[in-house]
């Protein structure tokens, strides 16, 4: 296969930029890893990817990594929908992404995809899939998480247009599948609910995809995205029952069949944040967490697939393998 150039990764380690890695050398191209040297390299384990140390916020380390790199894909975010600190979240997704994006700029790297979120978007008032055309107002954002995002991506917006930043914006939305090695919030409830530990939900709703689409629409995205516009990189859209529901069938346990009310659940997240805040350990239940849970978060990722023939492939594959994942690393009880 014909080397295509070498791409530099940030946020290499994780679970999107793991896959990204892999999804990269896959098509040919070589990849140098960035990633904090506190960071498990775990999921890099046997691939055949240059490690570069440093933290996206630390210039010189970023300048340093970018060197010889023809692209570059940004991946590197704090999803938290909680912290301690709520500035770390801020810190790492805004002044890192204006870090890297002025890095890169300097460096005259050819492209740029930029990994943002659909948590960028703003929802269907009727419960429709939502598409790229309607940003949401940093104002109408729920939490650190969604702000720092939303933030983020304006100014690679702006960098765009002012200093012509060779960058395609890319919008995930729920990935699952393995080497969710943190976990995710999502994959934290998939553990959960495999363990039998989610006797009940509440009336809400997710679009999902396997991680290895998401990590083949960047690819993707990076030889046929259009500078400056931005992609939902999704998969289906799924209610939380029936997601529960599909990983009893695939454990063999009973699936939850308690609707939850929202409102006796406030009380308990605020004890569970202050809990949080003593121990350290993040809450599986937030406040911010049951606040975006009152929207079915749905979308459609028909402009991707449009544009670049982006495929996502049926969301019960990337559940099976993520709880398929999660047992062989013994996160299951």
């Amino acid at each position: 296969m014909r080397e295509r150039g070498r791409v530099l990764v940030t946020g290499a380690t994780g679970f999107v930029g793991s896959a990204i890695v892999r999804a990269l050398l896959a098509a040919g191209y070589s990849v140098r890893a960035m990633c904090r040297a506190s960071s498990s390299r775990a999921n890099l384990a046997g691939l055949d990817a240059e490690i570069a140390y440093g933290d996206v916020c630390d210039a010189g380390a970023v300048a340093s990594a970018m060197t010889g790199a023809r692209f570059l894909v940004h991946a590197a975010a704090d999803y938290r929908l909680w912290a301690r600190d709520p500035e770390t979240i801020m810190r790492t997704n805004v002044e890192g992404t204006r870090t890297v994006m002025s890095a890169a700029l300097s460096a005259g790297v050819e492209r740029i995809v930029y990994t943002s979120s659909v948590a960028t978007l703003a929802l269907r008032a009727n419960g429709d899939a939502a598409d790229e055309t309607v940003p949401l107002a940093e104002a109408a954002a729920i939490g650190t998480y969604k702000r720092s995002k939303i933030i983020a991506e304006r100014r690679v917006e702006s960098m765009v247009l002012r200093d012509a930043l060779p960058a395609v914006i890319v919008n995930p939305s729920t990935p699952i599948g393995p080497r969710d090695i943190r976990p995710t919030p999502t994959g934290r409830i998939i553990v959960q609910a495999a363990s039998g530990r989610m006797p009940g939900f509440v009336d809400s709703g997710l679009n999902l995809v396997h991680v290895d689409d998401v990590a083949g629409g960047h690819v993707a995205a990076l030889a046929g995205g259009r500078i400056g516009e931005r992609y939902i990189l999704g998969g289906e859209n799924v209610p939380l029952e029936k997601m529960l529901r599909d990983i009893a069938l695939i454990v063999g346990r009973s699936p939850p069949r308690l609707r939850l009310p929202r409102g006796p659940l406030y009380p308990l997240a605020h004890v569970a944040e202050m809990i949080a805040t003593m121990t350290g350990r993040e809450p599986l239940l937030t406040v911010d967490g049951l606040r975006m849970s009152e929207h079915c978060m749905f979308f459609t990722s028909a402009k991707a697939e449009r544009e670049f023939g982006y495929h996502a492939r049926p969301y019960r594959e990337g559940l099976r393998d993520a709880v398929d994942w999660f047992r062989g690393a013994g996160y299951l009880s």
